[in-house]
């Protein structure tokens, strides 16, 4: 069944899991990496202005050690920017907030309910935003 099809007859609830679908950026002619560079912090804003292209860098993971190649623009969001802490404050839009908490864990799927224990905001209004017919910022729940 195709995705849009299959994507349209799943009905959230508070367990659905949810990610950033980069997949969505591109099939929306949407240059992500303009956008990220907006959640970069002063540091690192000023070392990413002068570059024009997407780096991928060596990254070993802590568990395996395996040696992958990742997007460097994330890489410094998630492993710097994220963890600085004025990245998310309680006056970050709730959208915003929800997309910053994937690039702060890995973009690692997580629930309404788990967002909202982490923004101290209430699931069913995270549900009820994150599963309009509206995609925002490619907040999508998976699709497995």
């Amino acid at each position: 069944m195709p995705e849009a099809i299959r994507s349209s007859l799943v009905k959230p609830t508070l367990q659905t899991l949810f990610h950033i679908d980069f997949d969505w950026w591109q099939k929306n002619d949407r240059d992500w990496h303009v956008y990220l560079r907006n959640y970069l912090c002063l540091e690192h804003q000023r070392t990413f202005e002068q570059v024009k292209e997407n780096i991928l860098i060596d990254w070993v993971d802590p568990l395996t050690a395996e040696v992958t190649q990742v997007d460097g623009l994330q890489n410094v969001l998630i492993s710097h920017c994220a963890r600085q802490e004025e990245f998310i404050t309680h006056q970050t839009a709730l959208v915003d907030a929800v997309f910053r908490i994937f690039l702060a864990n890995g973009n690692a799927p997580l629930t309404p309910e788990e967002l909202g224990e982490q923004l101290g905001r209430p699931p069913y209004t995270i549900l009820r935003t994150l599963a309009g017919p509206r995609v925002m910022q490619g907040l999508r729940p998976c699709i497995r």
